[in-house]
């Protein structure tokens, strides 16, 4: 089957299951029911994944606190979230629905030719960030970042670096390295794999010098020495974290892998005020604030105008780097 015709399916099957489900809760509903009788939280990932624990989370934090009872995730994986965001951007007035979206989104976004946009959806909130870590084996000669970079340096072509998704955080992240560096971005040997597991596979058999990911990925081989943390994206050191920053090894480079919140578009400001109110409520919860410390999540709540001003820089950002990777 064709790369053409096989989206084409994936988007058939996420718009049969997405209108199944507003007549599922449409019906069990009656058309009378509150936010708060019903939510339903998209995942636009596969479970198992980041975006869909970061959606579970929520769905536990938002039942451990009575704020809904009736809470639902349903996941519409593909394209770095976008096969999911184009069906959420159909959900016109859709008060009873979130999404998951994120860092990993936006340069998505920049990469898809569907023409749909974070600007097509309702921002509700941002509330905690990960970070991305680039790593070698325990035994490898590369004991420092200052060592990779100058490997790197030396020759850009046979140091390659294993990592998630064109255009996504992994990648984005090493075109900023590569650029505060002096060296051509788009003369980076990286090497795309679905996911980290199989970087990790890659870098471990050797097939690559280094590999990034996200922490919490990575952090049991890291602790017991099958890998080499050689540097974290955090601008500062992450408590509880033994790994140096990009900017503690010389390399002005850092970003957030940011998870929050959007609703479907056409929603009255009365409908988003609610929805922002349950975001924040669940956001105080002993829940949601355990599922931060044992995710080594950094809690980054935002909403409002801040957030407003937060996404119009990153995206100015990821656009440029994308562009500067030239993809």
């Amino acid at each position: 089957m064709s790369k053409h015709k096989t989206k084409n399916v994936i988007f058939l099957v996420a718009s049969v299951l997405i209108t199944a489900l507003a007549l599922v809760t449409s019906a069990a509903s009656g058309g009378e029911s509150t936010v708060r009788s019903k939510l339903v939280i998209m995942a636009p990932a596969s479970p198992g994944g980041g975006w869909d624990g970061f959606a579970r989370e929520a769905q536990a934090a938002i039942k451990s606190d009575g704020i809904s009872n009736n809470v639902q995730v349903v996941n519409v994986p593909g394209a770095g979230g976008t096969i999911g965001l184009s069906q959420f951007a159909q959900m016109h007035g859709r008060s009873d629905m979130l999404m998951v979206t994120g860092g990993v989104m936006i340069g998505a976004i920049e990469l898809a030719d569907s023409g749909t946009s974070l600007d097509d959806v309702t921002p509700i909130a941002r509330l905690a960030d990960d970070y991305a870590v680039i790593v070698v084996p325990g035994d490898s000669e590369l004991k420092t970042l200052d060592d990779f970079v100058q490997a790197w340096k030396k020759n850009p072509g046979g140091t390659s670096i294993a990592g998630g998704s064109l255009g996504g955080i992994d990648h984005l992240l090493m075109g900023m390295a590569a650029r505060e560096v002096g060296l051509d971005p788009q003369k980076m040997n990286y090497i795309p794999y679905s996911g980290g597991g199989e970087a990790i596979t890659s870098v471990l058999s050797g097939t690559t010098t280094a590999a990034v990911s996200g922490y919490n990925e990575l952090a049991d081989q890291i602790e017991t020495g099958s890998l080499r943390a050689l540097a974290i994206s955090s601008e500062e050191r992450l408590s509880g974290v033994d790994v140096p920053t990009f900017k503690e090894g010389g390399v002005d480079a850092s970003m957030a892998n940011w998870r929050g919140y959007v609703a479907a578009p056409g929603i009255t400001a009365e409908q988003k005020a609610e929805l922002e109110q349950i975001v924040a409520e669940f956001h105080a919860t002993d829940q949601w604030k355990d599922a931060v410390a044992r995710n080594n999540w950094t809690d980054s709540y935002m909403v409002g105008e801040e957030l407003d001003e937060f996404l119009t820089q990153e995206i100015a950002t990821t656009k440029e780097l994308v562009e500067g990777l030239g993809l």
